[in-house]
């Protein structure tokens, strides 16, 4: 795949440059208009106790997203931007290197806010510093401005690729209309008129959904990646630059061997565990 054939650099974004590089990233959205999305977040606090998800009705899902997402914070968020073709953004460097972004998001305190100690541990042992997010992350509200004026959202050009992504947009929701310690509607309906107004709904690819119509694809991104031999390009599972490349690495190999005849669209539109399949 082209974005494995030379470098890919995870440019980390802090306060401290966040103007500069979300003006990188709405420099080239426009020639790179595939935006594949992944979150970190403090895991879950609250489950459907003696329930599968899938026995759960989309509307109780929304409710248990929302019971979590309001009462936790998100971490970091990873954009990927590629055109058409797979291809990553050089940003000046005539392809010696590609790049993509992680986001940090600051405030989060291990002391104090709710958590899950399991999820805490995995991305600890993941590589993040949860003393350096705290102290140099992103304010959410600040995070939201930024966002806004991105380029990324509002844009009907933007297509989003995800992968099994309710708490992803739920998260980035939750901050553009209230900060990290928002809460998210009550109604779904409405939840899913702010993913409309924001994402465009109908541009939103959700690879979970996907690959349900993709013979001999089951299991999470790391497992679809693997049956479909693709490798990650850049950085470890459980960081969301890295995870939101290999969204986007995964992607272009499922439309290569699943959607050659431009079948994908049939598929957009759809966010896996909130509509009906």
């Amino acid at each position: 795949m082209e974005m494995e054939k030379c470098p890919v650099v995870v440019r980390s974004v802090w306060t401290g440059n966040a103007e500069y590089e979300f003006s990188l990233i709405r420099s080239v959205v426009g020639e790179f208009p595939f935006a594949s999305m992944d979150t970190e977040f403090p895991g879950v606090i609250y489950v459907a106790d003696g329930y599968h998800p899938s026995q759960l009705t989309p509307e109780e899902r929304y409710t248990l997203i929302k019971a979590n997402v309001d009462e936790l914070q998100l971490l970091q968020v990873g954009i990927t931007l590629t055109d058409a073709e797979g291809r990553l953004p050089d940003l000046g460097t005539d392809g010696a290197k590609r790049y993509v972004w992680e986001i940090n998001i600051g405030g989060f305190d291990l002391r104090y806010h709710p958590h899950n100690p399991e999820s805490i541990e995995l991305l600890r042992c993941q590589g993040i510093d949860f003393e350096l997010l705290r102290c140099c992350g992103i304010n959410s509200a600040y995070l939201g401005q930024l966002l806004m004026r991105s380029g990324l959202l509002c844009n009907t050009s933007v297509k989003w690729v995800t992968f099994h992504s309710a708490y992803d947009f739920a998260y980035l929701i939750k901050i553009l209309i209230g900060g990290n310690g928002g809460h998210l509607p009550d109604d779904m309906g409405e939840f899913m008129n702010h993913l409309d107004f924001f994402f465009g709904t109908e541009n939103v690819y959700d690879m979970k959904h996907m690959m349900r119509h993709c013979d001999g694809l089951y299991g999470g991104l790391e497992k679809m990646a693997s049956l479909l031999d693709v490798r990650r390009a850049a950085g470890l599972s459980h960081q969301a630059g890295s995870d939101a490349l290999l969204t986007a690495q995964v992607f272009r190999k499922l439309r290569e061997m699943y959607f050659a005849d431009g079948g994908v669209d049939a598929h957009a539109g759809v966010i896996f565990g909130l509509q009906a399949n």
